[in-house]
């Protein structure tokens, strides 16, 4: 396993959703992997703290700028 197939399959790593053989393998990439082992560690911290935190208040012109810029970009899909 090369360090591009862990990220390849980070998210589904981290959502337990990989077969059992393919998750040892990034287990075992990760046991002798020290970058792959931060890039794990931090992205389950990433997640952690997005996922217990509250939304941060947007003041009205950044929200109306976020949804004017969604609205450009809706249009612009095929």
């Amino acid at each position: 396993m090369k360090c591009k197939d862990v990220v390849k399959e980070l998210a589904d790593y981290l959502d337990e959703a990989l077969d059992p053989t393919l998750r040892m393998s990034i287990e075992e990439h990760l046991g002798n992997c020290k970058d792959c082992r931060v890039v794990v560690d931090t992205t389950k911290q990433t997640i952690d703290i997005f996922c217990n935190s509250e939304p941060a208040p947007l003041s009205e012109p950044t929200r109306e700028r976020l949804h004017q810029a969604l609205i450009k970009r809706l249009r612009r899909r095929p």
